[in-house]
């Protein structure tokens, strides 16, 4: 079969199409034959081994797939995370307990939109930062594959304002159109101090209550100083791939503040997956089938073009679900 592996560790350019065997499914796993391979921003810290969990070479990234179980007998359409590894390939093991079924009119870019990324969303509004009717909420990154849903959820959560944060017009368009109040262009080379205020004109001159951050740097300092009383920042990513500044117990003890960190990972232990994985999947699946939530599609790359799909999401190129199909490069092995 045809896949995307890593043989040492660096940048996009790490990404080397080969054949590789095709992997059997153990006890309570599926092979799934894919149609789509989840790209996330993650995908490209794991490539370069600064991900919060290490790898092994050799390895074949991705954590999500898309695809068709059984396709010559009782086949069946399921999105799921790959149980050891390996999604960036013609065939993938997928846990069978994190394995669900897409409803026919969801498409393959909505069903993978809906794991990693819409999870996370998910969890940012719901589970940490519990976002209260009327609350001002600061979307980074927010026609991203994380932000576009984050967006929308916040609203669904009667969020007062939401301000979506972008690297240019056409994405801040976007997001406005997805639901968003107020949309500003940002930019993550910024000054802390050109950012709070930046955050806090678009909230009417008042500080905000919520910020989904994911950017790191000078994008997390500037958002810290934005918070109103009580605020919370809810950290899950550093794509800028700069730390920010320490911050020390006095500047969240005035203000009441709180920083809330987030990572999909720890979600899916077997004594937390039901409720933190299995029921809020659910419910995000039926809000797509039912029109409720609209997960922005992104760009569909070849498999063998992996290596321009994580240039393009590292240079900000992307907006919504990222996606390789095998079937793109021909006839499937």
């Amino acid at each position: 079969m045809r896949a995307i592996q890593v043989r040492s560790f660096g940048g996009p350019e790490v990404l080397e199409p080969v054949v590789l065997a095709e992997p059997h499914a153990g006890p309570g796993e599926l092979l799934v034959h894919v149609t789509g391979a989840g790209v996330n921003f993650a995908d490209t810290h794991q490539i370069e081994n600064t991900y919060l969990s290490g790898s092994e070479l050799p390895f074949v990234p991705g954590s999500e797939v898309v695809g068709v179980v059984d396709p010559e007998g009782f086949p069946r359409r399921v999105c799921g995370f790959v149980a050891h590894g390996g999604g960036y390939a013609e065939r993938a093991v997928v846990r069978s307990n994190l394995a669900f079924d897409v409803p026919d009119g969801v498409s393959d870019a909505a069903a993978l939109s809906l794991l990693v990324q819409g999870l996370t969303a998910w969890h940012l509004v719901k589970t940490c930062a519990r976002v209260q009717p009327g609350e001002s909420v600061v979307v980074h990154a927010a026609a991203g594959g994380v932000g576009n849903l984050a967006v929308q959820l916040a609203k669904q959560a009667g969020a007062g304002r939401v301000i979506a944060t972008a690297s240019s017009q056409d994405k801040i368009d976007l997001a406005l159109d997805l639901g968003a109040d107020v949309g500003v262009v940002g930019s993550p080379e910024a000054h802390p101090r050109d950012i709070e205020h930046l955050l806090m004109d678009a909230n009417g001159g008042g500080k905000v209550d919520v910020v989904f951050e994911m950017v790191g740097g000078t994008t997390f300092d500037g958002s810290l100083m934005a918070l109103a009383p009580f605020g919370r920042l809810v950290t899950y990513g550093m794509a800028s791939r700069t730390a920010p500044h320490p911050v020390s117990p006095g500047n969240l003890l005035v203000g009441s503040h709180s920083i809330i960190g987030f990572w999909l990972v720890d979600a899916m232990h077997p004594k937390r997956a039901r409720t933190m994985i299995v029921e809020p999947l659910a419910e995000l699946v039926a809000m797509v089938a039912d029109k409720r939530l609209r997960p922005l599609a992104g760009h569909t790359y070849a498999l063998s073009h992996a290596r321009q799909a994580h240039e393009d999401l590292r240079a900000r190129r992307t907006t919504g679900k990222v996606v390789l199909d095998p079937t793109l490069d021909g006839d499937r092995a």
